[in-house]
């Protein structure tokens, strides 16, 4: 009796959960809530309702900023974020992975190593890698770090050490990270509404927001971003390299503005899922956000919503439908700093 008991109360906490049971719990609710399109259209009106007649300037930090193609709106914010990236020697770590060098997996790293080849230096005087070695050191104390990512990126076992590529961000200054994403009006051949980048500076994470007032300013969205790269920037996103980044290039092209986006790019959604992926329910940015940092949104808007939330806000000249817009890629930028710092002290 006592276990039919727990039986059919573990049944009823179970069915609870669901929004189809006859006394769906709250949380239940919640979810089903925000899983409906009505959510969010109810959600849209009190926000216009909100900031009826509001100026951006009224509610939140921005100005009005010159790029090569015209004004544009640039919104900013500023918070103290405790980043550190220790210095690690990580040339010499590289000094240790035989894989490194061409012709050379796991098994003969395994067989290398059991000889007493520890390190690529020892393997200068092997008859058949000695070359190779010599070749690999001589440069190695010249190369740049975007060298290096390409060299880890392109090595073949390089998913298996995917550890080294986070480790080797020891090598570039913590200015040079542009933590950087994009809100669209779609999944492609749209225009960008929002670019948003965050860079650290001193013991602070300072956010550039560029916002697309009208379909006229694009190019100059675009341009303003881009003032914040130079040869030494890496890019750091979260799927930006299959979405982000492309989609810069293609808008790019289409505004007729010459730019180079071929930096060093970490992508954290990929070391996420590595690290992560087995004690989490999923590794979607605001997952990680609640489960490891204990950052919970409110009144978040999914994109899918997003492109009718702006064509809201031009329609009706309410900054209403934009503001949570703004303050989800905001949230989105300074959360990928906080993860790569937490990413690179795991595997140091």
């Amino acid at each position: 009796m006592v276990q039919d008991y727990n039986f059919e109360e573990y049944l009823k906490k179970a069915l609870s959960n669901s929004i189809s049971s006859q006394n769906p719990s709250e949380n239940a609710k919640n979810k089903a809530r925000k899983l409906s399109p009505s959510y969010y259209q109810d959600l849209k009106e009190k926000l216009m309702v909100k900031y009826e007649n509001k100026l951006f300037k009224e509610v939140m930090d921005c100005k009005i900023v010159s790029s090569s193609f015209g004004d544009v709106l640039k919104i900013t914010k500023k918070e103290k974020i405790d980043f550190s990236i220790e210095n690690n020697n990580f040339k010499q770590q590289m000094n240790q992975n035989l894989k490194l060098l061409p012709k050379i997996g796991l098994k003969t790293e395994e067989n290398l190593k059991s000889k007493g080849y520890e390190t690529i230096e020892s393997l200068k005087n092997h008859d058949r890698y000695g070359d190779a070695a010599a070749k690999f050191l001589n440069s190695l104390d010249e190369m740049s770090f975007c060298e290096i990512i390409d060299l880890l990126d392109n090595n073949r076992y390089s998913k298996k050490c995917r550890d080294n590529v986070l480790k080797s961000i020891s090598l570039t200054d913590k200015e040079n990270f542009k933590f950087m994403d994009i809100e669209t009006k779609g999944l492609s051949n749209v225009p960008i509404i929002l670019i948003g980048v965050a860079e650290i500076k001193n013991d602070s994470i300072e956010a550039s927001q560029y916002f697309l007032r009208d379909y006229t300013e694009e190019a100059n969205i675009i341009d303003a971003y881009l003032s914040h790269l130079d040869e030494d920037s890496v890019h750091v996103t979260f799927n930006g390299k299959t979405f982000d980044v492309p989609f810069i290039k293609n808008r790019c092209i289409y505004n007729r503005i010459d730019a180079n986006l071929d930096l060093p790019h970490l992508d954290l959604m990929y070391f996420a899922k590595n690290m992560w992926g087995e004690k989490l329910p999923n590794c979607q940015l605001q997952t990680i956000e609640k489960e490891l940092f204990d950052i919970k949104r409110i009144d978040d808007v999914p994109g899918q919503y997003i492109p009718g939330y702006y064509d809201t806000y031009l329609e009706r000249n309410n900054i209403g439908p934009i503001v949570p817009i703004i303050e989800h890629n905001a949230q989105d930028i300074i959360s990928l700093a906080s993860f790569l710092d937490k990413m690179y002290r795991e595997v140091n």
